[in-house]
């Protein structure tokens, strides 16, 4: 190999994707030749970019690769490019690794299904459509890999036809998603009609200083856009009916890879092109939005009864902590918030694929119709123990590293800037850890202990395959959350030091010294500082404590149920929720899902009661949400800048 070849990867890595969905669309009637093609071309796409982690994480070097010779016309870049730094090479590993253990798990999980080459194609062409997106250089490029990867998704969602609710989830998917997709073109055009350039390097050049009324217009356009791939609120439904109608092979891949490619389209316009994040209004903006997805998603989790329909919802909580992590503007916080992205596609990848190995072997989703099934199928119960561990944030899984750095990062934005509110975000973060917990010993009750229906007592432990590739994530969850110093010292803080270098992005594309010729006001390199307190200071647990005492209290109070007022107020209290010792071998004490956190949900019934009618499920409401979002977010941009 020449030194350079591998500036030559990050196109292969695309390239082997499609080339694959190709040759199975040619080749794929065989099983044999079929999965040989899926495997090889997932393998071979990480095995290249993980090649690049030396030279680009750990040397620092940005890759700047045209598709052809990087031509200039009346001083503006023409061609397309990919633009690979220490950022993009994060996600686009991301992408790999869930696409890797996705094709694995699904060798043994997808052949009953029918058609399975058009299963694996779309799959490769999904995955191939989001490494696109986080590796191009290209606003447009960025649109087009946005359209392919939205249609692999909603073909993916309906694939099982027959599953209640995949076609009307699959349509409200297509509706929801065209409107974003179609906020995100329309935006591209704004920016050309201004820039004259698609290249976003060289727009990162000329929109910081010419932000008019059709930038913000745009910036409005595509933070919307974004945000409906990356499923936060008002987009969360769209997720719920997704993941509960897709195969588990394709909720990994939805869950761990498409909300990433939200999260990662955001921190490029907001840091990169237009360079923003420096107000204070854009910070309570993404922070903001991040607080309301993770503490409302929870909340939503806590009543759900089915198995897949709950881990979407913490799903979209558990991205309200990077999105809020990332929109501090600090190098702590975007850290932590890129080792939460990282530990979110391992552990809610683990719990999807548990769910699926639970539906394959029973299928069965409801919690209610759950239960014992820890003696049938011991090894799944295990890895999934591991993935509820880490995504509660448990200690020593990967989870309780990348919260306790949210945690820290939140609290010192407060004591920086003497903003209280940012220690009501580390508040509301704790208050959704405890839920989040909460929510755990819920399914897992109701799924691997108590009691063992009669209809399951034939059930036995999934296919080897299947176990393998949910290993490999709980592996990863535990070896990412023993050793945090190595995932931030070589992945982590690299990538969050290539966000705050703006003019290395831009000079590596359109040359040395180019941001500082053209832009008035050209952004410096800061002296990034990753301040951070190590997991196991006690002057911090003791905060820590303090803060988790409080969130705990208000848990605890929002969730008393008082008899004596019910009782006044004329609601009798169920009888099944009194404890009882009966002796018969008959008669079980088991709880079901629905009822262990029933108190809490009296007390709340208001909120849940506004939220049960909120969540209409009618694709229309989701649609004027989106229009609702769009125009809310145009006024704010308008009024801000």
């Amino acid at each position: 190999m020449t030194a350079s070849m591998y500036l030559h990867f990050p196109v292969f890595s695309i390239m082997v994707l499609f080339f694959g969905a190709f040759c199975i669309a040619l080749f794929g009637r065989r099983k044999g030749v079929r999965n040989t093609i899926a495997v090889l071309a997932s393998a071979i796409s990480l095995g290249l970019l993980l090649y690049l982690i030396k030279p680009v994480m750990l040397n620092g070097e940005i890759i700047s690769y045209w598709l052809g010779n990087r031509a200039v016309a009346g001083g503006y870049a023409i061609g397309i490019a990919l633009e690979v730094d220490a950022l993009s090479l994060f996600f686009a590993l991301l992408v790999t690794v869930a696409l890797f253990v996705s094709t694995i798990y699904s060798l043994r999980y997808m052949e009953h299904d029918d058609n399975i080459e058009q299963y694996y194609i779309l799959l490769l062409m999904l995955c191939g459509g989001v490494l696109g997106l986080v590796l191009t250089g290209d606003m447009f490029n960025m649109f087009i890999m946005v359209e392919i990867m939205t249609i692999g998704a909603v073909a993916l969602t309906a694939f099982r036809s027959k599953v209640f609710g995949a076609v009307e989830a699959a349509f409200k998917y297509m509706v929801v998603g065209g409107i974003g997709s179609t906020c995100i073109l329309t935006g591209v055009i704004l920016l050309y009609a201004q820039a004259h350039t698609l290249n976003l390097a060289q727009l990162a050049s000329i929109i910081p200083g010419n932000m008019g009324f059709s930038t913000k217009v745009a910036f409005a356009l595509l933070l919307v856009g974004f945000s409906t791939k990356a499923f936060i609120v008002p987009f969360h439904p769209i997720a719920a009916d997704a993941h509960g109608a897709a195969p588990a092979s394709i909720s990994l891949i939805i869950s761990g890879v498409l909300t990433k490619s939200g999260i990662y389209a955001i921190i490029r316009i907001c840091y990169f092109l237009f360079q923003c994040m420096d107000k204070g209004t854009m910070q309570f903006l993404l922070v903001a939005l991040g607080s309301v997805s993770m503490f409302v998603c929870v909340t939503m989790a806590l009543v759900q009864h089915d198995f897949k329909r709950l881990l979407a919802f913490h799903s979209i909580s558990q991205i309200g902590y990077v999105l809020t992590a990332v929109g501090l503007c600090t190098a702590l916080g975007f850290s932590a918030g890129l080792y939460h992205a990282m530990n979110h596609t391992l552990f809610k990848g683990l719990l999807f694929l548990a769910a699926g190995a639970v539906l394959h072997q029973t299928g069965i989703t409801d919690l209610n119709r759950l239960g014992g099934l820890s003696k049938r199928m011991p090894h799944t119960t295990a890895l999934f123990l591991i993935g509820a561990f880490s995504i509660s944030g448990i200690p020593p899984f990967n989870g309780f590293a990348s919260k306790w750095m949210i945690y820290q990062a939140t609290y010192m934005k407060a004591v920086e800037t003497g903003n209280i509110g940012f220690l009501l975000v580390t508040i509301i973060a704790l208050v959704t850890s405890v839920l989040t917990l909460a929510s755990f010993v819920k399914v897992s009750q109701s799924v691997f202990f108590g009691q063992l229906p009669t209809e399951l007592e034939n059930v036995k432990e999934v296919p080897f395959g299947m176990r393998l590739a949910m290993g490999i994530l709980a592996l990863l969850c535990v070896v990412t959350g023993l050793f945090p110093n190595l995932v931030t010292s070589y992945i982590t803080e690299p990538a969050a030091k290539a966000v705050f270098s703006v003019g290395a992005y831009i000079d590596s594309a359109m040359g040395s010294g180019y941001a500082q010729s053209v832009m008035a006001n050209p952004p410096a390199a800061p002296a990034i500082s990753f301040v951070e307190v190590g997991l196991w200071d006690p002057i911090s647990w003791l905060l820590l404590l303090c803060i988790s005492l409080l969130a705990l209290t208000v848990v605890a109070v929002s969730g008393k149920y008082d008899k004596v007022n019910a009782l006044a107020r004329g609601s009798e209290p169920d009888a099944k929720h009194d404890l009882f010792f009966g002796g018969e071998k008959s008669v079980y004490s088991q709880v079901g899902g629905e009822d262990l956190f029933w108190g809490f949900k009296h007390n709340w019934r208001h909120y849940f009661g506004f939220m049960h009618d909120l969540h209409s499920g009618v694709v229309n409401d989701y649609a004027l949400w989106a229009v609702v979002a769009l125009a809310l977010a145009m006024l704010y941009m308008l009024i801000v800048f």
